[in-house]
């Protein structure tokens, strides 16, 4: 494998956190932008099955909640990671809500979720970026 060709994600990644760098000011005409949690997963072996069902309970408890459900990839070629997970920024307020029905169904929240979650997963990461957009908007909420 070639390292230095850009996988589409890697391209979405520095895309997005660098529209979200950009000053609030020049953004003045154009419409606000969503914040979103673009995390990738590497599972463990053998914990792919477990680790999607315990995504898909997650999902199910935000959706109850009133919020958007995770828009997940699933990795086909290229890069080591086995799924990118693109989900809509929560307030404390809303990730109370989301624990709480989480709490109703049985499932754990907060540090034991955490742990929980570190069983299927070998490797992560999260960023949070500003989108969805295209690269015509952003040109415009730059001024040029």
């Amino acid at each position: 494998m070639k390292r230095w060709i850009l996988t589409p994600v890697v391209f979405a990644l520095v895309f997005f956190t660098a529209s979200s760098a950009r000053p609030q000011a020049a953004r003045q005409d154009a419409k606000p932008m969503a914040r979103a949690r673009v995390s990738l997963y590497r599972i463990a072996p053998g914990k792919h099955l477990e680790f999607l069902k315990w995504l898909a309970d997650a999902d199910s408890d935000a959706k109850e909640a009133g919020m958007g459900a995770s828009q997940i990839y699933a990795h086909t070629d290229g890069d080591a990671w086995d799924y990118l997970g693109i989900a809509p920024d929560m307030t404390p307020e809303q990730q109370k809500k989301v624990d709480e029905i989480a709490k109703k169904h049985g499932r754990k929240t907060g540090f034991a979720s955490g742990l929980e979650f570190r069983a299927f997963a070998s490797w992560h990461t999260d960023t949070f970026a500003n989108g969805p957009t295209t690269a015509a908007e952003l040109v415009a909420a730059a001024g040029k």
